[in-house]
């Protein structure tokens, strides 16, 4: 696991800025069926726990996604900006948000795939990760 430095990055309308020091440099992608609605595709995201810091808070907004969880975006543009586990403040930053202008691309490892049961036939990635079904998932959180 490399370390990765501080990132920052902003929504399209550059209304929300965020600065966040994920845990390492590894991209999970999540394929549930809510985080393909959301964003019509699998979510590609990296783990920053509550390092996770915005300037612009007023312009976002959240939804309740689940009862453990709530996605955040930009009320002025949309744009997707966290999904966060409410009970431990984890955050899960789409790594596009760090990577619009293409810099940095080399630091990035695309390393897991959860709720891999849910994955779509029409799509697949080439990369070897390790796959997680959404019960494996769940598992991990409960402790069980």
């Amino acid at each position: 696991m490399a370390s990765v430095s501080e990132q920052r990055g902003a929504c399209l309308c550059g209304a929300v800025h965020i600065t966040a020091k994920p845990k390492n440099n590894n991209i999970g992608a999540c394929h549930c069926s809510m985080c393909r609605k959301w964003g019509g595709g699998p979510l590609l995201a990296v783990e920053c726990e509550s390092n996770v810091n915005f300037e612009g808070k007023e312009h976002i907004s959240t939804f309740d996604s689940s009862d453990w969880a709530e996605r955040g975006f930009c009320r002025k543009c949309g744009t997707h900006l966290f999904y966060r586990l409410k009970e431990h403040g984890h955050y899960a930053i789409p790594v596009g948000l760090f990577n619009g202008d293409g810099d940095g691309d080399g630091e990035w490892r695309f390393s897991e795939q959860i709720f891999i049961d849910q994955k779509p036939s029409f799509y697949s990635f080439s990369e070897k990760t390790r796959d997680l079904t959404g019960e494996e998932v769940f598992a991990q959180y409960s402790g069980k």
